[in-house]
């Protein structure tokens, strides 16, 4: 009978805890839909000029090397004076200057000079185009076809330095003065580090006392319905921090010799091993606070059974955190991840390499260091003998900023007016940009690039047959206009 009475309790506990689970799910304050009534503004139509001048910028092929002293910066040269000469209102009406000849700055002055400036970041250097052959229009031509214009840099990210420019103009033709001091700046070399450009404009700033309240880059996007799976609603991610990078060249040390007689343990071998380890044993998953209230926030267009997890995260976490391991995408915004990307080892067939090496990328999440991943690789490579090389653009994860501030708000506002239906989300970004470097000037920055992208379109960054839609390009000038003007509606009361 004691038994009995013991399970019946157990049972009885069972049940008032999934009752209160369930309870906690259908109250939790997951973020509302919006309602297909929720109309957003008319967004202007783009004129030929705008649409030329934007291919015209994409014509001019200003690809950063790998090796930056061996960039060809006669196109970057070109593009700055093309810039100046198209967009006659703003050289006029702004302070210009560059950094290190090809970093541009502009400066707008505003009404209030008490107040901190923004800053607004783009990047005009683009990646190499790739196989010619695998594009539909040639990769530097800038075509315009069936409402799309085709091109290098149409989305990362000359879309957003033309579109800060196109706004600018426009407010400028209706003379419009900001509240306070804006400024844009442009750097040459992101897709190689920003060593050059970035880094060294970001000094500048502080050098020269500047501190800015927020400031803007790319880093999120409007994704389609459908590309996270099971939320069939777009979402529109802004990055409040972005991951960290190193990439790790770890030469393992062994004996060489001819194939014909082995040794029982190869380097190759010995790196395989190592390899497998560090594949098998990643770094743990985790739900930091800022995809916690990303989760929040896309989880109550969700099925029940993922917001009956996520609403119960103190007892439910370990099941979710294996659910999210098994996507690519989610299982990125959830650990330090792990690629290997590259092994070199003999160059005969016969050959037996003393030295085998490999490329391991970590991207790290917030709240994980570089040391960290180094000591991750010590324990994968225990009882062999390594080096390990940093190798490319390393940093440790930036700074989480707050989405309590004036900037996120205006920034989600914007969002809201230009896809209303849109789910909007902080996040953290996977990618790099230029934005971590200003953190020596800001505390506040915010990573988004406001296009709307179907797979597809998310997978030609960096890719063949990279374009974008001219209803992309029109929402981008629109946005900029729109957060220009409105920052600081708050401190003015007028939205003009």
């Amino acid at each position: 009978m004691r038994v009995k009475r013991i399970l019946g309790l157990i049972i009885l506990l069972l049940v008032v805890l999934l009752f209160g689970m369930v309870l906690k799910t259908i109250f939790h304050p997951f973020a509302e839909s919006t309602t297909s009534e929720t109309t957003g503004l008319d967004i202007p139509e783009l004129t030929s000029d705008q649409i030329q001048r934007f291919s015209r910028g994409i014509q001019i092929a200003t690809v950063s090397d790998s090796e930056y002293s061996k960039t060809n910066f006669l196109p970057f040269k070109k593009y700055i004076q093309f810039l100046k000469q198209n967009y006659p209102l703003i050289f006029q009406k702004m302070n210009f200057y560059t950094i290190n000849d090809y970093g541009l700055i502009l400066h707008w002055k505003g009404r209030d000079s008490n107040l901190k400036p923004l800053l607004f970041l783009s990047h005009y250097d683009v990646v190499a185009p790739g196989d010619p052959d695998g594009w539909k229009a040639p990769a530097f031509s800038g075509k315009i076809k069936d409402g799309k214009i085709y091109g290098r840099g149409t989305l990362d990210m000359k879309n957003m330095l033309h579109g800060l420019l196109e706004a600018s103009t426009n407010l400028l033709e209706k003379e419009f003065q900001p509240e306070r001091d804006v400024y844009f700046a442009f750097g040459q070399d992101e897709e190689v580090g920003g060593l050059d450009g970035a880094l060294i404009i970001a000094e500048h700033f502080k050098s020269e006392g500047i501190s800015f309240d927020s400031v803007f880059d790319e880093g999120g996007i409007v994704v389609e319905a459908g590309s996270i799976k099971g939320v069939d609603a777009d979402i529109a991610l802004i990055g409040v921090a972005e991951k960290g990078f190193l990439s790790a060249r770890i030469t393992v040390k062994g004996l060489g010799g001819h194939s014909s007689m082995p040794p029982l343990e190869s380097a190759m071998g010995k790196a395989a091993r190592i390899m497998l380890n560090l594949e098998k044993n990643q770094f743990p998953s985790r739900i930091i606070p800022s995809i916690e209230n990303f989760l929040n926030q896309i989880g109550g267009s969700m099925g029940f059974s993922t917001r009956f997890a996520i609403a119960n995260l103190w007892i439910m976490k370990p099941i979710l955190l294996n659910q999210l391991s098994k996507n690519p995408a989610t299982n990125a915004i959830t650990r330090t991840t792990t690629a290997l990307t590259m092994m070199k080892g003999s160059d005969g067939t016969n050959v037996l390499s003393p030295e085998v090496e490999f490329v391991a990328n970590f991207r790290l999440l917030p709240g994980e260091t570089i040391d960290d991943v180094k000591k991750h690789i010590d324990k994968a490579a225990e009882g062999y003998d390594i080096e390990i090389e940093e190798v490319s653009n390393t940093r440790n994860p930036s700074k989480v900023s707050s989405t309590d501030t004036h900037g996120y708000k205006i920034l989600k506002n914007t969002v809201r007016k230009i896809y209303p239906k849109a789910i909007i989300s902080p996040y953290i970004t996977i990618g790099g940009t230029d934005a971590f470097k200003y953190e020596i000037v800001s505390e506040n920055i915010y990573r988004f690039n406001p296009i709307l992208l179907n797979s597809n379109e998310q997978r030609s960054i960096h890719n063949q047959n990279e374009y974008i839609s001219l209803e992309n390009y029109k929402r981008t000038i629109f946005f900029f206009e729109t957060m220009l003007k409105n920052y600081d509606e708050t401190l003015t009361g007028n939205t003009k």
